[in-house]
């Protein structure tokens, strides 16, 4: 993956700050127990100018994030939105990747963060697709890592939260160690939960499935927007608890996120499944039509600066 590019500036705590003075004490409670949540964001160019893509889904996920981890957030779904399009616009961004993250500053330290502050920060900057652009095309390879997904009773789950990505790192590295793209998570009964950092769908006798959040999987609002696609389209779709072994024998695959977009799975576990398929190319081409602002049943999707 290319660095992070050094932009112009980073809204902090309210204001937009200078890029390089963006920074945090080193007794930060994050830093030490990972307690943040955060969004991944993508904006797009359009005719229209920068759409940004479900942009009020994703800021009202963030304060529910905060909300399982008992950060009280300072801001509004409304200031954090303004706030997004202000640091695309000072930074000369149409298009590119967001990152809000809120999290507990410095002033305490051990397990009982109450009493530490909550800060906010929400950056940009251009990134291309995560799994790259070769992988949306033709597909990757996966393989099912031995690091479990996370269950409910061990973390709050439902949030999008820093310190739950342990895990995800730990499968990443093992994956791409033994040479595959990405990996597929399994929870601890061997249910299919999701990759490393994506959703995952899996489609059948031109069915298309996805495991529930019961299986521990985040809600993402890509796999929220695929089924509504789905639906629009007359894809039957449904949520399913899934073994392994569903995945070798799927007609199509695909990883669903905002920094991967759509992402066919060619291969799993040494297993070919092959280029993708129709369902996954409608899937993927019905996306790409409602992000660069050409679909006008998803329209309401793209948000826009207010005004």
């Amino acid at each position: 993956m290319a660095p992070i590019p050094e932009m112009d500036t980073i809204w902090m705590d309210g204001a937009l700050v200078p890029w390089a003075d963006a920074k945090i004490h080193v007794l930060t409670h994050a830093l030490h127990y990972g307690s943040g949540v955060f969004e991944g964001i993508r904006a797009y160019k359009t005719d229209r100018g920068t759409a940004v893509f479900r942009l009020e889904e994703h800021m009202k996920r963030l304060i529910r994030s905060a909300k399982l981890y008992y950060m009280p957030v300072p801001y509004t779904v409304e200031q954090l939105y303004d706030a997004t399009f202000e640091v695309l616009e000072s930074n000369r961004l149409d298009a590119g990747y967001i990152r809000p993250l809120i999290f507990r500053g410095y002033g305490e330290m051990g397990l009982n963060p109450m009493n530490a502050p909550v800060q906010a920060i929400i950056a940009a900057w251009p990134w291309g697709t995560y799994l790259g652009e070769e992988g949306i095309l033709h597909g990757v390879r996966a393989k099912t890592s031995s690091i479990q997904s996370l269950d409910h009773t061990a973390l709050a789950r439902a949030a999008k939260a820093t310190g739950q990505y342990l895990n995800s790192i730990l499968a990443k590295v093992e994956v791409t160690k033994a040479g595959y793209d990405e990996a597929i998570m399994l929870t601890a009964h061997g249910h299919v939960a999701e990759g490393s950092g994506e959703n995952i769908f899996v489609v059948r006798n031109g069915v298309l499935m996805t495991p529930p959040p019961s299986d521990g999987v985040l809600e993402g609002i890509t796999r929220d927007s695929v089924m509504m696609m789905a639906a629009a389209m007359g894809i039957p779709c449904k949520e399913r608890t899934m073994a392994r072994s569903d995945l070798v024998i799927a007609d199509e695959l695909f990883y669903t996120g905002t920094a991967a977009e759509i992402v066919p799975i060619r291969e799993v576990d040494d297993h070919e499944i092959g280029e993708p398929g129709p369902i996954t190319r409608r899937i993927q081409d019905k996306f790409r039509a409602i992000v660069e602002g050409r679909d006008e049943e998803f329209d309401h999707f793209m948000e826009y600066a207010r005004s």
